[in-house]
């Protein structure tokens, strides 16, 4: 009473270094079985105190029980595997290095949340099998299993000085019915091909407690997979309501009412909340890879995936029912998670709660177990579906009596139902359809009723069931997504919406399933994130890998690129955003996708070689990427390939700083070619962007990366007409802003030469003839939005003509690059009547307009020649007057 123990808290170093001093000098099991148990005695005598009289908080209760089994663990099994290694010798790895034994600690005391009077889960493993020299063979799995069972022993065993803790091994491969330690290849086959699904669950809480840290932190990288899937996986709601299920049924055969851990309202379910996002999302979400639940909770009110007020509660709550666990266990160290029913031990527990009698405790206690099972039922409800009644309509679509199924689908209101029905058919003879496994049939027998029934609202419904049922095949064997459409209506609701309305939004998804779990919430989905968002999300993404992890990054960029495009084009389609906003959306997307591909380009190819003197890793010095066409004119469209130019400012005699220095020309080529093969990559959703490189210098026959210098020295003694032309809509957009700003004033001197007007203008005349010729539809009763007579490349024509007439020259507009803002200017300089302007601008818009929608049906921007017939006309009334005359 008087050390002052009772007034301190341990650290994990402390505990470790206190237990060290006790059992110094020891040299027998036995001695060494009483030590443990005697420290392990006073410490928890040391943890009730502070945690009755209020001294601790529940959180360093928790952590003290953890760390106190932890220290008992390291220095049992350093003193066992010692003694083992004098007898026996010692194991070696293949690598020729000393191998120790790996002690997982799964449960509680992996999450570092051991109760009071908690037993320990172990799972044992060593890293390689093998055997030691010698006339009898004797194997490192002998050695480790007797290693094994001594701990197991030493900890588990009950003598004069009571235990250490119990342990169970039970959580193991196997079982009790498999062996109690196994090799790292051994247990890999076995959760990755035969574990259940209850294991996965239990793995989210499993660390390294004791023996080969670092080996240990290799089982634990072979085993993330098993865990962590890399897509999202809904599939775990229904995998959970199942355990749930059996737990109940257990509580039900042993009687056990009032029980705070597996009852209703009780720890199990807030466990269960948090894993079941764990589960779904941790593959993506580095983040919620975490053990401890109530960080768990925080993150998922973080990351919005449950309301912040919701997750605060939660952990209110688990730490109001872990103390009642703790008292519960506190008054005769026995492992109890159900209220007492003796009057004086209810007493004894309302006390140590702060309440004067027990049915004030009740009250409080009811109150949070009562608030919890709310929470729970509202994330683990089960999906509502009415296949049972016979004669529900979505219910007899789904049948494969072809009779019913038109009656079902006619009722539903498709315009054709025996179309649908031979779809249908077509679908189910699918070899992805035949070949899913039996969950997923048994998903699909819930699920297809339920779509049938949104698509058969829509007006297009033939249509619309075939866009589904594509994605649907795709998806076939994957349960994961079926099973995220199949607890989540709205989803269903929004991709039938979104199938109706597009075709290359629906295809969209199909290519990139996992853009599903975009449809889940509306309120994101029709708004697309402003470009501070988007660098703060990509910038969040990226965070969460190495920097010369090339393919994670690309996979990332893949997801955040699509993820975003589809919330455009889905605003787009819906009329939410004007047609100018669409492309500076797409725009901005391309944008910060550009320049997370060039600083991770940036930092891989200087890590190797170093980087330009006077540069440093983590900005990106003396180069920049210049846009032309679509995006340097911020008019990027759903499927616009990037034109794009690599400029550098580094000097002739400039090398890199790395053990290996190679020029700073040579530098930014191979950057170049890395940037260029990042957004080649293809993946899960296809490729970043297509990329375009021929309007750079001497087009295909040219440097990959230019110099600055020798950019300009082109730009003004060899460059042709077109190449002039497309500098007018050409600017930065990623990389070094000086190199940028200096490219700046190179294209204004250039626009701004002296020209011939009558040479130029026949030039262009000329240029966009043989466009016209090539490229233009020869069909008459079509008009090419593009590329026809008095189309968008007329409008553009005009714009770069008087542009690179001078007409501009002085003038603020110069510095546009957008078509629209160029008209503007020539307006206000007089070279454009209002009236010619306000014609083109106003073509300009509407053939782009009418483009995008033509892209998003999947179509070619070709229109009937009827249509624009007036904008026609006009446009080409001013090319006549400008250009032909």
């Amino acid at each position: 009473m008087n050390s002052g123990e009772l007034e301190k808290s341990r650290e994990s170093d402390d505990c470790q270094a206190a237990l060290s001093s006790s059992l110094s000098a020891i040299d027998t099991e036995v001695l060494l079985m009483a030590r443990l148990r005697i420290f392990r005695n006073r410490e928890m005598v040391r943890i009730a105190w502070r945690d009755l009289l209020g001294i601790a908080s529940i959180e360093e209760t928790l952590r003290d029980l953890s760390n106190l089994a932890d220290s008992c663990l390291v220095s049992t099994l350093d003193f066992l595997y010692q003694k083992s290694c004098s007898l026996r010798g010692t194991p070696i790895d293949s690598a020729g290095n000393p191998m120790g034994l790996v002690v997982l600690g799964m449960g509680k005391l992996g999450a570092k949340e051991l109760n009071y009077s908690s037993d320990i889960d172990l799972i044992y493993a060593y890293s390689e099998e093998g055997v030691f020299p010698g006339k009898r063979e004797y194997s490192y799995h002998e050695f480790f299993t007797v290693v094994c069972r001594k701990l197991t022993k030493v900890i588990n065993e009950l003598t004069a000085d009571g235990f250490v803790f119990r342990v169970d091994t039970r959580l193991r491969p196997f079982g009790d019915s498999g062996p109690l330690v196994m090799s790292f290849d051994a247990m890999e086959s076995y959760y990755l091909s035969q574990a259940r699904e209850w294991e996965r669950y239990a793995m989210v809480k499993a660390r390294v407690v004791a023996g080969d840290f670092v080996s240990g932190g290799l089982l634990m990288k072979i085993l993330n997979p098993f865990i962590y899937r890399r897509y999202l996986d809904y599939s775990a709601f229904d995998s959970l309501r199942g355990l749930k299920k059996q737990i109940n049924k257990e509580n039900e055969r042993k009687n056990r009412v009032n029980n705070v851990k597996l009852g209703p309202g009780g720890i199990r379910e807030i466990e269960f909340i948090g894993q079941a996002f764990q589960l779904i999302r941790g593959g993506r979400e580095k983040a919620l890879q975490e053990r401890g639940i109530l960080k768990v909770l925080a993150l998922l009110g973080e990351s919005n995936c449950l309301p912040v007020a919701i997750t605060m509660a939660l952990q209110e709550s688990y730490i109001y029912l872990r103390k009642v666990e703790n008292r519960l266990q506190e008054y005769a160290d026995k492992q109890t998670h159900s209220l007492p029913d003796d009057e004086v031990d209810k007493v004894r527990l309302a006390w140590s709660m702060d309440h004067q009698n027990w049915d004030s405790f009740r009250l409080e206690l009811d109150a949070v177990q009562r608030q919890v099972h709310e929470v729970f039922s509202q994330v683990f409800e089960a999906p509502h579906t009415d296949n049972e009644i016979d004669d529900n309509p979505s219910y007899n679509a789904w049948l494969e009596d072809r009779e019913s199924s038109i009656k079902g689908l006619s009722d539903l209101g498709y315009d054709e139902p025996a179309s649908a029905v031979e779809q249908l058919e077509r679908f189910r003879q699918s070899h992805a359809f035949r070949m899913a496994g039996s969950r997923a049939v048994e998903i699909f027998e819930q699920l297809m009723p339920l779509v049938l029934s949104a698509v058969g609202c829509c007006e297009n419904s033939d249509i619309t069931l075939q866009r589904v049922l594509a994605l649907l095949e795709t998806i076939a064997r994957r349960t994961s997504y079926l099973a995220l459409l199949l607890e989540h209506p709205m989803a269903i609701s929004q991709l039938v919406k979104l199938s109706a309305a597009s075709g290359w939004i629906s295809q969209l998804i199909t290519r990139t399933p996992i853009l599903l779990d975009e449809l889940l919430d509306p309120r994101n989905l029709y708004e697309p994130l402003s470009k501070e968002a988007l660098e703060a999300d990509v910038a969040i993404r990226l965070g969460r890998i190495e920097f010369t992890d090339t393919e994670r990054a690309v996979e990332e960029l893949l997801y955040f690129k699509n993820a975003n495009v589809l919330r455009v084009a889905t605003a787009d389609v819906m009329e939410v955003i004007p047609l100018m906003v669409v492309s500076d959306y797409l725009t901005d997307i391309a944008e910060v996708v550009l320049e997370h591909v060039i600083t991770h380009a940036w930092q891989v190819v200087g890590s190797r070689s170093g980087f330009p003197e006077g540069e440093v890793i983590d900005k990106v010095g003396g180069f920049a990427v210049i846009a032309y066409g679509k995006m340097g004119g911020l008019e990027l469209g759903y499927s616009s390939d990037l034109d794009l130019v690599f400029l550098h400012s580094g000097k002739a005699d400039q090398m890199t700083n790395g053990e290996k220095p190679i020029s700073a020309e040579l530098f930014y080529t191979r950057l170049g070619q890395r940037i260029m093969t990042i957004l080649n990559s293809h993946g899960v959703g296809g490729r970043l962007y297509e990329i375009d490189m021929r309007l750079r210098p001497s087009g295909n026959s040219g440097l990959l990366v230019s110099n600055l210098d020798s950019f300009q020295r082109y730009q003004q003694n060899e460059a042709w007409t077109w190449e002039h032309q497309a500098l007018v809509r050409a600017r930065f957009v990623a990389g070094d802003l000086a190199v940028g700003e200096a490219f700046k004033a190179v294209r204004l001197a250039i626009l701004q030469n002296k020209r011939d007007r009558k040479l130029l203008q026949q030039e262009v005349k000329e240029m966009r003839e043989k466009m016209r010729e090539s490229l233009a539809s020869k069909d008459k009763s079509l008009f090419d939005l593009k590329q026809g007579v008095g189309g968008i490349a007329d409008i553009e024509f005009i714009v770069q003509f008087l542009v690179l007439s001078g007409e501009l020259s002085g003038h603020k507009s110069l510095g546009f690059t957008d078509n629209i803002r160029l008209l503007d200017g020539l307006e206000q300089v007089g070279c454009l009547s209002s009236d010619e302007a306000g014609l083109l601008a106003d073509s300009y818009r509407a053939y782009r307009r009418r483009a995008h929608q033509l892209a998003l049906q999947e179509k070619s921007a070709k229109v009937d020649a009827s249509e624009f017939a007036e904008f026609r006309e006009k446009v080409t009334m001013c090319w006549n007057r400008i250009i032909a005359a």
